[in-house]
Order: structure tokens, then C-alpha cells, then sequence
């Protein structure tokens, strides 16, 4: 999975990362303002991948030899970004999996006949990052599955829309696969809120 671009600019700051939002466009993600694509919810929870009938998730070698199941991310070939080299690995037996298995069961058992369709997945539920979306199980949720009708395409509607809503962001679907995203806690200054 490419890394997907923020809607907006984030300020330049020395030293650290940057913690909020500006009403500028990014310039790979202005078809969003132009009216292209769909909205999307975004999830809060880890991004798995499902692949010819298996799990994978993220994984990060961090400038080490990955391991040989290891499949690099959309767009990073074999070169490493900034000390990171993102990629899949497939799910196994071991405890840090075991969210990841539960899941995938309850994916399996939606599909009885077919194979489960390809894609990336978000992985909630109540063990995964605190359970801001307060899944009573886990379960993997198909990107781009609940389309937001009503969103906006400004940067104030934007953040008007957000915080009126329970959730973590939006992720806009182009039909030529690119994507941009938006979340919540980009339009928060110093850790305040709005």
C-alpha cells in the first residue's frame, strides 16, 4: 500500500513533525477540491492486507533485511524511504497475531463459497490501539467499504464535518486508484482541539 498523501499542507517546523493543518492543498491530492473521487470513512485500528486467501500485515524492517515472506509496500520497490523500508508479512502463529486471527475468522466465515476478496483491510476491535472505534470484536473492515455522502470538499467544511462526527477521517478513492486522506486530529494545534 503507497503511502497516502494528507489533504492539506502541514507547516514546516524544525525539528519535529509538524501537528496540524493549513488551508493549502497538497499538490498531488488538489483532484479532491476539483470534485474527484469518493469520500470515505477512515478507520482507526492497523492496515492488513489479504492476498490470494492470506493475511498480512504491516511490517517495517527499518533499513534491515526483511525476511524472506516479506512483500514491500505499493510504490517503494527496493529502495528504503527515510530509514523504513514498509512492506507485508504473513500472519502466523505468534501472539502479537492473535487479533489478526480472530478476525480473519470472522472474515473467512462471511465468504463460505468464495475466496475473500484482495485488498487492504483495517484491522479494530477491542485489543487493537485502545479501541477508538469500540468494536465489541475484532474484525477487518475493507477499505474504502462506508462511503460519506454528505462530505465536503473544503478546508472549514472539512473541519466542520469532522468534528461533528465519531470518526477517525476521511480517505477519498479516485477511480485511477489514487487516494488522499484527512484526519480528525490534523486540525488540532498543540494537542487542543479546534
Amino acid at each position: 500500500m503507497k503511502k497516502i498523501p494528507t489533504l492539506f499542507v502541514r507547516p514546516a517546523t524544525v525539528g519535529r513533525k509538524p501537528e496540524f493543518v493549513i488551508d493549502a492543498i497538497v499538490p498531488d491530492a488538489a483532484w479532491v477540491i476539483a470534485g474527484e473521487g469518493v469520500a470515505t470513512r477512515k478507520f482507526d485500528g492497523t492496515c492488513c492486507m489479504v492476498k490470494a486467501r492470506v493475511l498480512y500485515k504491516r511490517y517495517d524492517s527499518k533499513g534491515k533485511a526483511p525476511p524472506p515472506d516479506f512483500i514491500p509496500a505499493e510504490g517503494t520497490g527496493s529502495f528504503v524511504l527515510e530509514r523504513h523500508n514498509p512492506g507485508w508479512i504473513p500472519i502466523g502463529n505468534e501472539p502479537d497475531s492473535k487479533y489478526h486471527r480472530e478476525a480473519f475468522m470472522l472474515l473467512n466465515r462471511q465468504y463460505p463459497n468464495d475466496p475473500i476478496p484482495d485488498g487492504t483491510y483495517e484491522l479494530c476491535g477491542p485489543k487493537v490501539g485502545g479501541n477508538p472505534e469500540h468494536f465489541e470484536k475484532h474484525m477487518l473492515i475493507p477499505h474504502g467499504k462506508e462511503v460519506l455522502q454528505d462530505c465536503p470538499r473544503t478546508y472549514h467544511e472539512i473541519r466542520g464535518f469532522l468534528r461533528g462526527k465519531d470518526i477517525e477521517g476521511i480517505v477519498w478513492h479516485h477511480p485511477d486508484g489514487r487516494m488522499a486522506k484527512i484526519k480528525k486530529k490534523d486540525f488540532m494545534a498543540g494537542g487542543r482541539t479546534w
